[in-house]
């Protein structure tokens, strides 16, 4: 079998063998196959797509590069869910702790963030002295005594994805549904749940822009997870402004435990509401998706779900008094306040420029390994459909180094359009998809 010979095959448009695909990825992996031939093979699958089978076979192949995570030894069916990357995304510091609430073991690996996407693991990292960095030992104890964790994903999972991923970022290959779901599912695979949830996000601040495209990427990874054995459900969500009110760290954080204590913004307790009621579905407790909604509304009031994240912290030596008293948590020494210039009502908010502002704050990473600032971020006052007066507050930047305090200023006022006429509010949630 040559490289050549499976280039030129995808070239023509011809469908590619299982052993074809694994040939690719497994030379590639092993560097037995050069970077510049894995290049124009990436491109013609660009350029030509894959079907069902093929991309379920490069998922595969690229799941069996690396370590593979077995949490048989946890008791119970396990879930995992996944985000599709938007701003002020902060379901998974939610959902693990209202899940587990109702029984349902969540052994959850995440990431850090990169660019606009803030990462689970820097939000968790901002409460002083959490662990993200368990044994699999301690992982599987804990999800065992507390139906819970959440730890940074190792290095060896998927490493095919890896290099694939910085491959395609330096040769225009990124936009692509085969290339974007094989790369998320085999993460996904390797990480050993029996159940997947995912939430793709749809709109100015998320990777697919518009609704068409959701529901391909999501039709593809749903076909994906359920040809690999794993029951899964795609949620196509909106991101045509951020969700929630915070963006950044330490205010993410904040945010989860108002949220948790059943105080949080609107949509964040909506759109966690839903997925864990699509997380229990999957995992078959449940049949109806609005009794498991219910169910989980009962764990917020009652506190319960609040009690689990307790858990959390404390199990991963965390400092849970951060539950009670926010100033324990990074604070940024500056805050200053954007107010609008006219009176209407909020229209649109650039999600993406108010994530690329957070980055500037010193929120986010531009290049990987870069050192954030925990404190630093975003919080919003107003969201879409909301009335404004003239010199009311829009959003208040927090930061602590020091920047052009004007310019960032300029852009996220700028990020709000105003209009005179009323505009209904977003919808959240599109479409189920399983």
């Amino acid at each position: 079998m040559r490289a050549y010979d499976i280039i030129l095959k995808k070239r023509e448009g011809e469908k590619l063998t299982t052993d074809e695909i694994e040939f690719m990825i497994n030379g590639y992996t092993k560097e037995e196959i050069p970077e510049y031939q894995i290049s124009a093979w990436v491109m013609a699958v660009f350029l030509n797509g894959m079907d069902e089978e093929e991309i379920t076979d490069l998922t595969i192949s690229m799941t069996r590069s690396g370590d593979q995570v077995d949490l048989s030894s946890i008791e119970g069916f396990k879930v995992d869910k996944h985000s599709s990357g938007g701003v002020g995304d902060t379901t998974s510091i939610v959902l693990v702790p209202l899940v587990s609430s109702a029984g349902l073991p969540v052994a959850k690996m995440a990431g850090r963030g990169l660019g606009h996407g803030g990462g689970t693991i820097d939000k968790l990292e901002s409460i002083p002295n959490f662990d993200v960095n368990l044994s699999k030992k301690e992982f599987i104890g804990q999800v065992n005594k507390i139906k819970q964790a959440i730890i940074s994903q190792t290095n060896d999972l998927a490493p095919a994805d890896k290099k694939l991923y910085a491959l395609r970022d330096v040769t225009a290959t990124v936009d692509s549904i085969p290339l974007i779901a094989s790369s998320i599912m085999s993460k996904k695979l390797a990480g050993g749940a029996d159940g997947i949830v995912l939430d793709i996000k749809v709109g100015n601040g998320a990777f697919m822009k518009n609704l068409n495209e959701g529901r391909e990427l999501a039709r593809t990874m749903v076909n994906i997870g359920n040809n690999a054995g794993r029951k899964t459900i795609a949620v196509i969500t909106d991101m045509n402004q951020p969700l929630g009110l915070a963006i950044g760290n330490s205010l993410e954080v904040q945010e989860a435990i108002e949220t948790l204590k059943n105080k949080g913004p609107k949509d964040l307790t909506k759109l966690c509401l839903s997925l864990g009621a699509s997380m229990l579905k999957v995992s078959g407790r449940f049949k109806k998706f609005d009794k498991a909604y219910r169910l989980l509304e009962e764990k917020l009031k009652s506190g319960e779900a609040l009690e689990q994240f307790e858990k959390l912290v404390e199990a991963q030596k965390g400092n849970k008094k951060i539950i009670n008293d926010k100033q324990i948590l990074p604070q940024a020494q500056n805050k200053v306040e954007v107010r609008a210039d006219k009176q209407g009502f909020i229209h649109e908010i650039n999600a993406l420029e108010i994530g690329l502002t957070t980055v500037d704050l010193g929120a986010g990473r531009k290049i990987k390994g870069e050192k954030i600032d925990p404190a630093a971020g975003i919080v919003l006052n107003k969201k879409i459909g909301d009335e404004v007066e003239k010199g009311e507050l829009l959003a208040v930047l927090h930061y602590n180094q020091k920047y052009s305090d004007k310019n960032l200023k300029k852009r996220v006022k700028n990020a709000f359009l105003i209009k005179a006429e009323q505009k209904k509010k977003s919808q959240l949630i599109y479409e189920i998809i399983d």
